[in-house]
């Protein structure tokens, strides 16, 4: 896998945000078949910072009725990155 194809989307919810500044944490959708090695070079080569930890965790899908009908969403991999102290993520300081 490619290291562009690692990191899905960054998720900017209510409780990432309330880590991301005390912490240093920020959470990413990645694809489901990476793993924390080519999840910390992505995140590396693509905001030049360092990375000290990554954690990964699947998020199971969830029932869903469509047409009166019960559906499953899909499953998808989240990871928390915890950068360097010092080290901030520009894309996120915005929001």
């Amino acid at each position: 896998m490619h290291l562009s194809e690692v990191l899905r989307r960054p998720l900017v919810t209510e409780k990432n945000t309330a880590i991301q500044a005390p912490q240093g944490k920020y959470a990413f959708e990645v694809a489901a078949v990476a793993n924390k090695d080519q999840i910390k070079l992505a995140v590396e080569k693509a905001f030049k910072v360092d990375v000290t930890r990554v954690n990964v965790m699947t998020v199971p899908g969830r029932k869903r009725m469509m047409r009166g009908r019960p559906v499953m969403t899909p499953s998808w991999k989240k990871a928390i990155v915890t950068l360097k102290p010092g080290d901030k993520i520009e894309l996120f300081e915005g929001v």
